[in-house]
């Protein structure tokens, strides 16, 4: 229960706030998030009480977890304790808003890897990869350049979820890479539940190499999985293919940009990926959308002036 109790010490009720609003609501990976933001406020203001909540000591609340993070992971940290603060004041334990006119500090971001590859840069990486008659961590960055999942997805996979005869990955679910034990859960929202095209060629390949696993079985994980050991892999074959060292996630990155150089629509590339809405794939890859606009325009003009 959240106790109605102004004098309690503000991250005891930031803690009873996470437990009663936030636990079994949202996905135990954004919980996560929260409980660390609550280890946060403990270690810069463990003796603040509810009641003497001011403007000035939230702010440094802000400034000291300004200081060793980025403005952006500063400005996700400020929107999840205010979301405790706005219902303390509804419930009348705090008299005035101290989150108003917050300025928002951060360290300066380090230097970002790059985005995504173009074609030619995915090509040579790929060349680059072995690809034996069993699965290994080779095969799971073709799988993800060729289909965009994000990456627990394609851990997820099972050879249940391979229809080979239409040629169909279903996507329904994601592998906990984050706990000890592992294990299935939801994937990241109900657009993600989706059906992926594959071509010819990889229903083949992974035809052969899966109709002897479990079918209910993921066919990439056989033991604790760490974002890095791919990454580690991927730095390998980049530096060998000498192109930039790009992530995982910049694979999906990578397969969704080289779909809208080829003239995919928004609509089509947003169903692909799993995106809630067209407005999320906009957003995350304007610069390529402005790219192309730029080039349809100079089509346009070309076509209207041959109307004269």
């Amino acid at each position: 229960m959240l106790k109605n109790n102004s004098t309690q010490l503000f991250y005891k009720y930031y803690e009873d706030w996470i437990n009663l609003y936030k636990v079994n609501a949202i996905r135990s990976v954004t919980l996560d998030k929260y409980y660390m933001s609550l280890k946060w406020v403990t270690k810069l203001a463990p003796n603040l009480r509810v009641c003497d909540l001011t403007r000035r000591n939230y702010q440094e609340i802000i400034n000291g977890y300004a200081l060793e993070h980025e403005k952006q992971t500063t400005k996700d940290f400020h929107h999840q304790v205010k979301g405790s603060i706005m219902d303390a004041i509804d419930e009348g334990l705090i008299k005035q808003n101290p989150t108003r006119k917050i300025i928002i500090k951060g360290k300066e971001p380090s230097k970002k890897k790059p985005k995504f590859l173009n074609q030619y840069e995915l090509q040579q990486l790929l060349k680059q990869l072995n690809l034996e008659p069993r699965i290994n961590w080779d095969w799971y960055i073709l799988l993800v350049a060729k289909t965009g999942l994000r990456f627990a997805e394609a851990l997820a996979l099972t050879p249940k979820d391979f229809d080979f005869t239409k040629q169909l990955l279903n996507v329904n679910k994601t592998w906990n890479y984050r706990s000890t034990t592992g294990g299935f859960q939801p994937t990241k929202n109900p657009s993600s539940v989706r059906k992926v095209q594959i071509d010819w060629q990889m229903a083949m390949q992974f035809s052969q190499m899966i109709k002897d696993l479990p079918v209910e079985q993921p066919i990439f994980v056989n033991q604790r999985i760490f974002n890095s050991t791919v990454n580690n892999r991927l730095e390998t074959l980049c530096k060998d293919a000498d192109i930039p060292v790009i992530t995982v996630h910049s694979l999906r990155h990578t397969h969704a940009s080289i779909l809208l150089f080829a003239g995919v629509s928004i609509a089509s590339v947003a169903r692909r990926l799993g995106h809630a809405n067209m407005t999320t794939t906009q957003n995350t890859y304007l610069h390529i959308i402005q790219e192309l606009e730029t080039r349809d325009n100079e089509k346009i003009m070309f076509q209207m002036s041959k109307l004269m």
